[in-house]
């Protein structure tokens, strides 16, 4: 189930139960955002191969074939960088340390109150933001762009340097073009570059620094 919004912001729904499902796509669309429901993990990291506009993914714990850690440990070595919320109706301490450690945003126990989940992920993008507006108002000069950014994403912005295409890039790392594209998304909004041009400016100051 899905409801598009002006700026895209996608919300990937991971969960084996279809209710939860729904319940959270209605939530979120309530709440503004376009969401992306998915039964199982396979499908939502397809998904997230080709979607640059995801802004959050919340994962079931507990899913045939691979599990929402699994998956959650997956985009953790892809240096996926939107907040991952993780939810679940057996959950315990090693779990939950487990899921922080790779990088979840939030574990979250079943039953839950959908719109505290919205009100949840609203205000984790909230803050995201204001990191992002601090950055374009000079606070990026003060870290290097290896601070910024996923090991992954240094080496698709050092290609994109040297004027490769999506194409020629997505060739050197044996990767899509389109999953080039996502990484540039992330490195310009991690940045506070507005268009390509002003990504070029940002690297070039930091390489002559």
């Amino acid at each position: 189930m899905s409801g598009a919004v002006g700026d895209r912001r996608v919300v990937v729904i991971v969960d084996d139960d279809a209710a939860i499902r729904e319940i959270l796509a209605v939530a979120f669309q309530a709440g503004g955002f376009q969401a992306s429901a998915h039964a199982d993990a396979a499908s939502a990291l397809d998904t997230l191969d080709r979607e640059p506009m995801v802004c959050c993914v919340l994962l079931d714990v507990v899913m045939p074939g691979m599990s929402g850690l699994d998956a959650l440990r997956a985009l953790n070595q892809r240096g996926f960088a939107a907040p991952i919320l993780m939810i679940s109706g057996s959950a315990d301490i090693p779990m939950a340390v487990d899921a922080i450690r790779h990088g979840a945003l939030d574990f979250i126990e079943k039953p839950f109150d959908p719109l505290r989940i919205v009100a949840r992920v609203s205000e984790a993008l909230d803050a995201e933001a204001a990191r992002v507006a601090a950055r374009r108002e000079g606070v990026v000069a003060n870290a290097t762009l290896g601070d910024l950014l996923t090991r992954r994403e240094r080496e698709v912005l050092a290609l994109i340097a040297e004027g490769l295409s999506n194409k020629e890039a997505g060739r050197e790392l044996s990767i899509s073009p389109r999953t080039i594209e996502v990484h540039r998304a992330r490195i310009m909004e991690k940045v506070g570059a507005r268009n390509a041009a002003d990504l070029v400016r940002i690297v070039m100051s930091h390489t002559t620094a």
